[in-house]
């Protein structure tokens, strides 16, 4: 039987998680459709900043965020002088965290999905008087979806694992920050945690190994979908 503290890390994790991808969604498509479709200078280094949070270590991510984002940081002190918002070692923070660490992901299966659109289909739609934003809602975007979803759940499973940027931008505060993966490190460092943590990380596989079988599933089914239209 899981103890209160291992549900409460588990739901803690599924809210940052899914906060995460939700908020990094618009953006992610923006930017995916920015980098398939538009040509203009820096491209290559934009392109290589949206992936770096790839190869930097999470620990730095988190730390370029606390300096950002903290009390005393540009944007988390402007946030908190004018709004009264705190994002610093709250929940908040952590889907923070989570959103940038999948995003690079949740870009990348939304670019290679934009790209694999014959880009005539949508001039023919434009041609008959459908503006950009119809385009894109009607055409565009149903024959992005598998890669949507991908996208998306691929970030999920992503913010489920993030450990390093989390830890240092809002600590580990049970209740509060402390998700699945905190939870384990935390019990691997008491004595007698042992237990609890085997069972946290076999509930962790099993959220992350679910989520990748829906993505193949979802992902089938939504590029039968399209397959039929183009029918």
């Amino acid at each position: 039987m899981l103890t209160p503290d291992e549900w409460e890390a588990i739901r803690l994790s599924l809210r940052v998680s899914l906060w995460g991808v939700a908020a990094s969604l618009p953006l992610a498509v923006a930017v995916a459709m920015l980098l398939a479709r538009a040509r203009f200078p820096g491209k290559s280094v934009f392109d290589a900043v949206v992936h770096l949070p790839l190869v930097l270590p999470p620990v730095v991510v988190g730390y370029f965020l606390l300096l950002l984002l903290g009390r005393k940081g540009p944007i988390g002190g402007w946030l908190e002088s004018t709004f009264g918002v705190v994002v610093a070692f709250r929940w908040t923070g952590a889907a923070i965290a989570a959103a940038v660490m999948g995003f690079p992901l949740m870009v990348r299966a939304i670019r290679l999905s934009i790209e694999a659109i014959d880009a005539r289909i949508e001039s023919a739609a434009a041609t008959l008087g459908a503006n950009p934003a119809w385009v894109f809602a009607t055409v565009t975007l149903p024959l992005i979806l598998p890669g949507l979803i991908t996208g998306m759940l691929l970030s999920f499973a992503r913010s489920l694992g993030e450990f390093g940027a989390t830890i240092t931008f809002v600590s580990s505060i049970p209740g509060e920050t402390r998700t699945l993966p905190l939870a384990i490190y935390g019990y691997t460092q008491v004595p007698g945690g042992d237990l609890q943590a085997l069972r946290l990380s076999i509930i962790a596989v099993v959220l992350s190994l679910g989520a990748l079988l829906v993505s193949e599933v979802m992902v089938r089914r939504a590029t039968a979908r399209v397959a039929g239209r183009d029918a």
